[in-house]
């Protein structure tokens, strides 16, 4: 207790304009003023792809946090570090318990996982392979280096269970949580192209099992709107692509030399 009370005394006293950001509460509300932003512009637009929440929300974020960077006269990532990530880390925390809640759609259809489970299995475990090798070429083609490699590999998870992974493997997570967030908003746009023309829409399993590997959360979010069984499929999309690539993305950085 003594040794915190030293610390706490010898913490330096932030003074001026810095002194209203160091707080939890403004990385709190300006993650939720861009949020609600995007979720107005993407309804006035009557959901253009470009203007989805989430990544209007992670644009706009970082537009604010550097013009007032400007302003203030500090480094972006120093300004980052002091004034926005502790409350930024209090809204991070919040994506596991929004992870978990998948499993309330994966609940409510659970005869057809009872029912399909190994084909549900297999698909998915194959798809994890085929993605990630895809990606490991597409970004080795591109000349990426390791770290670069390393922040790819693990988008194929949605954000929460991609983000550790990435640093554990060497990657850099803000890079790999650009790429997880870019890929849904991508699935956003394409899905029902895509369903169309993979021809999909008479196969709700594959539609959900799609979206959701391709997509993440977003993804299963769209599948949902197609109906319960695609919601679902969608959501034990999400969790059982989590797990295999939580336990394969190390083995295979490690096979492809990145660790």
């Amino acid at each position: 207790m003594a040794n915190t009370f030293i610390l706490a005394a010898a913490a330096p006293v932030i003074k001026g304009p810095l002194a209203y950001f160091v707080t939890p509460f403004f990385g709190i509300v300006l993650s939720i003023a861009v949020y609600l932003l995007g979720q107005w512009l993407f309804k006035i637009s009557k959901g253009f792809f470009l203007f989805q929440p989430l990544f209007v929300g992670m644009v706009m974020g970082i537009l604010a946090l550097a013009i007032l960077a400007k302003w203030l006269g500090m480094d972006t990532a120093a300004f980052y570090t002091q004034a926005y990530k502790p409350g930024g880390d209090i809204i991070f925390w919040f994506l596991n318990p929004a992870t978990i809640a998948f499993a309330i759609p994966l609940y409510k259809r659970n005869d057809i996982v009872k029912k399909f489970w190994l084909e549900i299995l297999l698909s998915l475990i194959v798809g994890v392979f085929i993605a990630l090798s895809l990606i490991f070429l597409v970004a080795k083609g591109f000349g990426l280096s390791k770290v670069g490699l390393a922040s790819m590999l693990p988008q194929a998870a949605t954000t929460a269970i991609a983000l550790p992974i990435s640093t554990a493997i060497g990657g850099n997570a803000a890079v790999t949580a650009m790429a997880c967030i870019l890929n849904a908003v991508i699935i956003y746009a394409l899905g029902n192209w895509l369903v169309k023309i993979f021809r999909l829409k008479s196969d709700p399993i594959g539609t959900g099992l799609g979206l959701g590997t391709s997509g993440h959360t977003i993804g299963s979010a769209f599948a949902l709107e197609l109906g319960t069984i695609e919601g679902s499929m969608g959501a034990i999309a999400v969790v059982i692509i989590g797990i295999v690539v939580d336990l394969v993305v190390p083995i295979f950085a490690t096979l492809v030399g990145l660790r």
